[in-house]
């Protein structure tokens, strides 16, 4: 990938049809970054339970007795069971459904019943294999491979800026969640939410909104930001971006390589991408509110016509890139610097170079 971005190329279509790149961004991309695992509120209170999956890996995040945060692999080490399964739930100990074997919260192996007479085995040596696990807002953080740096040098000034403009993550409350399975690879998903190139062909609604004039994206070392200021009312015009009409500002996050954070003056919601192979992708949205009041309907409404243009559009790009007639294409200078900035981190994922 050439870094500069006048003389870059996109990247191959290859990397958006090929299952073997897909897998190798599962162990490089995903494994190694801090990836969202539950919601904070799920495993609050001692003893309390999440399970969840990042590319594959089992996960299972703990409160302990202790009050202690701990994530571990969600798999039995007799013979592979899952021990818990997605509800959360509170519990003393995990035991596992299959042959009940039992862990303590802190991941020991307290009991295996009927095991006697097992050579060069001891119950002592045995435990459950511990991720590194943060909280940040509303959110648990799992890294599966402990190579990241911690999640506050990843995320860098984006809480401060999140502070500054009045939104207390740590007293978000959850209002709404839906899901969309799309048929693209996730990055088709990222490379389309990082540029408003696409804004006056694809979103006729949001480009009416928007000062497209002076939409900007702006790069940094594991995230980027979007300027995107909403434009001047006129006298008697409906409006459909409310957050605009506040005078106070709006901040759009991605962090690499599937996070978004969208920060508006009373509520923030944010886009999980989650790849389901290398042409499928879960797009989760899920809203929280600063007052505690369900987010407006026309928040949703507005949101679901602008997803449902994404995703034809990505759905459509996923059927062209498996076309023998294309290779890869070149970047706008002007709209597509944070396209171009996800390819260069994800390259640096695959070379095993992200954190260095």
């Amino acid at each position: 990938m050439n870094p500069q971005l006048s003389q870059a190329s996109t990247l191959p279509s290859h990397c958006y049809t090929d299952p073997a790149v897909y897998e190798q961004e599962r162990s490089r991309a995903f494994w190694n970054t801090w990836q969202v695992a539950c919601h904070a509120a799920s495993v609050r209170e001692p003893g309390s339970t999440a399970a969840c999956e990042i590319a594959g890996e089992q996960v299972v995040i703990v409160r302990g007795h202790d009050h202690v945060l701990r994530a571990f692999a969600n798999v039995c080490r007799h013979r592979a069971s899952l021990l818990v399964d997605s509800a959360p739930k509170c519990v003393k100990a995990l035991r596992c459904p299959y042959h009940g074997w039992v862990y303590s919260l802190d991941g020991r192996l307290l009991a295996a019943p009927e095991f006697e007479g097992v050579e060069n085995w001891n119950r002592e040596d045995v435990c459950l294999p511990p991720y590194a696990v943060e909280q940040w807002g509303p959110y648990i953080f799992v890294n599966v491979d402990g190579a990241a740096p911690p999640l506050h040098d990843v995320m860098d000034t984006i809480p401060g800026q999140i502070a500054a403009i009045g939104c207390a993550v740590n007293q978000l409350h959850f209002s709404t969640r839906r899901d969309y399975e799309i048929q693209c690879n996730w990055k088709v998903y990222v490379d389309n939410y990082l540029e408003g190139y696409h804004l006056p062909a694809a979103h006729p609604s949001l480009f009416r909104e928007l000062d497209y004039a002076q939409y900007r994206v702006d790069t940094f070392r594991y995230y980027s930001s979007q300027y995107a200021p909403i434009r001047p009312q006129r006298d008697s015009e409906p409006r459909r971006y409310g957050a605009g009409d506040t005078g106070k500002p709006a901040l759009y996050f991605w962090i690499f390589p599937n996070l978004m954070l969208n920060v508006y003056p009373d509520n923030l919601s944010a886009n999980i991408i989650v790849p389901l192979g290398h042409n499928r992708t879960l797009t989760i949205f899920e809203w929280f509110t600063y007052s505690g009041q369900p987010i407006a309907q026309e928040t949703i409404d507005f949101s679901e016509e602008i997803q449902q243009e994404d995703i034809r559009i990505c759905e459509s790009v996923q059927k062209g890139l498996a076309s023998s007639s294309y290779q890869s294409g070149r970047y706008s200078v002007k709209r597509e610097n944070g396209v171009h900035h996800f390819h260069m981190l994800l390259g640096k994922a695959l070379q095993g170079s992200l954190h260095d």
